[in-house]
Order: C-alpha cells, then structure tokens, then sequence
C-alpha cells in the first residue's frame, strides 16, 4: 500500500500521449506504457496502468479526450505526453501552452497529481520556435506546480540506431531506455522513491 491512502486499489495512472506512448510501429506490449505497468505491478500487485494515447494526437484531442477519461478511470496519477504533433505542425506556441495548462489543470481538479513529459521538435523549426517549444513544458509546470519529467528520448532521438526509419519514433529496443528515462519521476510522484 503506498502511503497516506486507505486502499492501495485506489492507485490508478492514467497515460494520455501519441505515438511515443502508443508504441508505434510495435506491438504495445513492446512499449514503455507496457513495460512501466509490469514494473509496478511486480512491485505492488494493486497499481494499474491505463495507456489512453493515440498515434497523432494533438493536445486538442487530448482535450476533448481527457473528460471522459478522467471520469472513467479516476487515476491518482496522470501522465501527459502530448505536444510532439503540435510541433510538428507548426501550431502556436501560444496554442500549445494554453492546451497543456488546461490538460494538467483539468487533471488536478479531478484529484490526480500530474506528470509532464517534455517534448522536443526538430531544428529544423529555428531557434526561436524550438527553444520557446522547449520552455513551454518548464513554463506550464512552474504555473500547475505539476511535475516535469526529463525528456523521455534522451540518449534516443540522437541515436539513428535507436530511432525507426523514419526519424521520429524509437525502436522497440529503444522501449526500456524510455522507460528508464521517467521512472525515477514516476516513482517519486508514487512516494516510492
């Protein structure tokens, strides 16, 4: 039982991404959702993993999304890894922003604690769009006081022989780097650092 909760059972996370939580081009059991559910089911039987991304979603529809399935699921946790498809679509900053902050707030008014994974675009967009896409992750966490996550392709996106043909998505054996670059985060939110 994790501590301060009267039901271990009650311990829900609830993963909203795209492709890079939706274990594109794999079976999902390869990806790192899958492999961070069997991580903490080894370690406490009573937490389940609710994996709710979809290859290409923007934050738009994460939003139109999340409603139902924080009313569905009731996590205690949620992890938002959305932004990439914005990105690479070159919306508004200003768009990004104000669709994450509403994401994490809608998630914290339902009780859950909220993890932001950061993402990064290509730089190919210029100095100015991915350094402001960058600290747009940083921005909505000091506001929501919600916790941000290192970059979950750390020591993949650069790597050609962890990263699919076409460049944007990591391989299956890319999955337990992934997943090793958010657990301490996920972890600690848990109180099991």
């Amino acid at each position: 039982m994790l501590a301060g909760q009267a039901q271990a059972s009650e311990t829900k996370i609830l993963i909203l991404g795209d492709s890079i939580s939706a274990a594109y081009g794999m079976s999902l059991e390869q990806g790192w959702v899958a492999k961070l559910a069997l991580y903490l089911k080894e370690r406490d039987a009573e937490i389940q993993v609710v994996n709710a991304s979809i290859s290409g979603e923007t934050t738009a529809g994460g939003l139109r999304r999340l409603p139902s399935l924080l009313q569905e699921n009731q996590p205690s946790v949620v992890i938002i890894e959305l932004g990439g498809n914005d990105g690479l679509q070159g919306y508004p900053l200003k768009t990004l922003h104000d669709h994450l902050k509403r994401l994490v707030e809608m998630a914290q008014q339902a009780g859950a604690r909220v993890i932001l994974l950061p993402m990064e675009i290509p730089p190919n967009y210029g100095t100015r769009y991915t350094s402001g896409f960058r600290d747009t992750f940083r921005q909505i966490c000091l506001q929501t006081n919600c916790t941000l996550a290192p970059f979950i392709l750390d020591g993949v996106a650069t790597d050609p022989m962890l990263m699919q043909a076409d460049g944007i998505h990591p391989t299956a054996k890319a999955q337990s780097i992934l997943l090793d670059n958010v657990l301490p985060t996920v972890t600690a939110v848990l109180g099991k650092s």
